[in-house]
């Protein structure tokens, strides 16, 4: 069995710059909270299983795109129901769940052109 190569294309490269901008904002802006760093470690081991070159990797893309989607989507209702939405810590917040659901927009899109 052959593995593909992974080409990695406009999409690709903005699904890349924002999942590692949600996973860094989780990181550091609520550094050291255990589940924030999990999430982070989420979003960047998602983010492997996607894009890393690995033959048992490439089989399971689809799965991978499926999870980050719902990754990002349950970060979001986590956020919606827990999460601190007070102006006066600022828009962080706001804007990174508007980089969420771009990138869960991207993957859907992506998840279409690899299935025609």
């Amino acid at each position: 069995m052959s593995a593909e190569k992974t080409e990695i294309r406009g999409f690709q490269i903005t699904t890349i710059f924002l999942t590692a901008a949600t996973a860094l904002v989780h990181f550091f802006r609520n550094f050291p909270n255990v589940v924030f760093i999990l999430n982070c470690l989420g979003y960047l081991g998602l983010l492997a299983a996607l894009y890393l070159p690995t033959p048992m990797l490439q089989e399971k893309r689809d799965l991978a795109r499926y999870g980050l989607m719902g990754f990002a989507s349950l970060t979001i209702l986590a956020w919606i129901a827990l999460g601190d939405k007070h102006l006066a810590t600022g828009y962080v917040g706001y804007i990174d769940k508007a980089v969420e659901i771009v990138l869960i927009l991207l993957l859907w899109v992506e998840n279409q052109k690899s299935q025609s």
